[in-house]
């Protein structure tokens, strides 16, 4: 049989053999083409297709990364008209509120404003003191101290005045206390409606900075 003739020239190779190559039995043959094919086969997956499979890998990362870029610039292109209109409104809103900014020339009129406020909601002011200005990145702040006496339904009436002018004035550092007397406050214990009371505080105006 064929097998058993191959298995015996199997048996019968030696080392000889490889020196005769052309000579040597055909199994011998087989199995060194073999050998060399396996060879190269092992050879051209370590060194060519094995490496492609890391750039494989990176290139589908690549990949899924652009495909979501891709689809978030298709959402934004896809919304630009309601981009465009949001960015209009909150332009228009930006001037609303830098038109609320005073210039320079406006913040002596909004000093009488603060002013004229505290005189019509019947307190007595004690002094009102602007301070340095401090300028920030567009805009500066401009900081005033005042002291007024009063009524406490006086003081809020004092505050909704300041919310209710066409400028930006910020409120800080309130410190508030009683200005009574030891006998008024004895002979008036139970009434809080005369109580005197004394308000310290920091108003804040802003200055828009765009003309210098």
């Amino acid at each position: 049989m064929a097998f058993s003739d191959a298995f015996n020239d199997m048996k019968s190779i030696d080392g000889e053999d490889f020196k005769r190559l052309g000579t040597s039995p055909i199994i011998l043959r087989i199995l060194l083409v073999l050998g060399i094919m396996a060879g190269v086969l092992f050879a051209s997956y370590w060194f060519l297709i094995k490496p492609k499979f890391a750039e494989l890998e990176v290139v589908r990362a690549k990949e899924q990364t652009l495909r979501d870029t891709f689809d978030s610039e298709q959402a934004k292109a896809a919304n630009r008209a309601a981009y465009v209109e949001q960015l209009e409104e909150m332009k228009k809103t930006f001037n609303v509120m830098l038109r609320q900014l005073p210039n320079k020339t406006d913040i002596e009129s909004l000093l009488v404003d603060l002013s004229q406020t505290s005189v019509a909601s019947g307190l007595e002011v004690q002094y009102f003191k602007p301070e340095t200005e401090v300028p920030k990145e567009f805009y500066a702040e401009y900081p005033i101290k005042i002291s007024v006496t009063g009524q406490y339904h006086q003081f809020g009436k004092f505050i909704s005045g300041l919310a209710a002018l066409p400028r930006i004035v910020t409120l800080s550092n309130i410190d508030i206390a009683e200005l009574r007397s030891r006998q008024d406050a004895s002979s008036d214990e139970n009434n809080t409606s005369g109580t005197k009371l004394k308000m310290d505080l920091v108003a804040t105006t802003y200055r828009y900075l765009e003309e210098e």
